[in-house]
């Protein structure tokens, strides 16, 4: 009886990647608003109603489709993070954001299902938090690590942006200063921003050294959320992270 429940539970996990791979192709085709189950079955060579049984409905396989790129995106984040993990934290930044580019570069399509135009109709439920989280918390933890060492520079905030910093950290990183978080989730979507300026055309005739134009980029988001120079580089910004560190 267990060999049999076995062989059905393989079957399952088989025909569910069959699924997923066909949704990508139909994805990369027509674009996430055109995913269509029944479209989806005719391609596989399933009637619809056994495809139900795997995603009852449209918005379930878009779903799984974003969880998997989000912990795909993730996945490669954390490999990268995980080689310079050694490493200061101005370096360990880069690696992740460098990662995230490199993801996206190699898989244009799951990139625009996650961070490009919403799709109509479908709204993305609690379970994809934790996978799209991922590259996130790499990054607080590596302004957390400079917190506690060498410091972080802080960024006056203005009087009326005070309160809703606050609440951003209680929710984010309540150990960090209200000013970093701010800046964090600035660079968090700067990050995304130029990466999607790429992968979407913006700097055609505009940017021709994409990498090394990125690479600097993200040193300037690093910079912007407190992160200091290396000692050795007798930088500006050094030290226990300026004022208020």
């Amino acid at each position: 009886m267990s060999t049999a429940r076995g062989a059905r539970a393989r079957a399952r996990i088989e025909v569910t990647a069959a699924i997923k791979d066909e949704a990508r192709r139909q994805l990369a085709a027509e674009g996430a608003a055109k995913l269509s189950l029944r479209a989806v079955a005719r391609e596989l060579g399933m009637v619809s109603s056994a495809l139900y049984r795997y995603f009852p409905s449209r918005d379930d396989l878009l779903t799984a489709l974003i969880i998997d790129a989000y912990d795909s995106l993730g996945e490669g984040a954390e490999s990268a993070h995980a080689e310079v993990a050694d490493a200061e934290p101005r370096e360990r930044w880069r690696a992740v954001c460098e990662a995230a580019r490199r993801w996206a570069l190699a898989h244009p399509h799951e990139y625009a299902l996650i961070y490009g135009s919403p799709v109509p109709g479908y709204t993305a439920p609690e379970a994809t938090v934790p996978a799209a989280a991922r590259v996130g918390l790499l990054l607080i933890g590596i302004v957390r690590d400079a917190h506690q060492g060498e410091g972080v520079a802080r960024t006056p905030l203005p009087a009326e942006l005070k309160p809703e910093a606050q609440r951003m950290a209680a929710d984010l990183a309540p150990d960090l200063p209200a000013e970093v978080i701010v800046a964090l989730v600035a660079a968090w979507a700067q990050l995304y921003g130029l990466i999607g300026f790429e992968l979407f055309g913006q700097f055609n005739r505009v940017v021709e050294e994409r990498q090394a134009f990125f690479r600097y980029a993200v040193d300037q988001l690093a910079h912007g959320v407190g992160l200091v120079f290396p000692r050795s580089t007798g930088a500006a910004g050094g030290g226990r992270g300026g004022a208020g560190s």
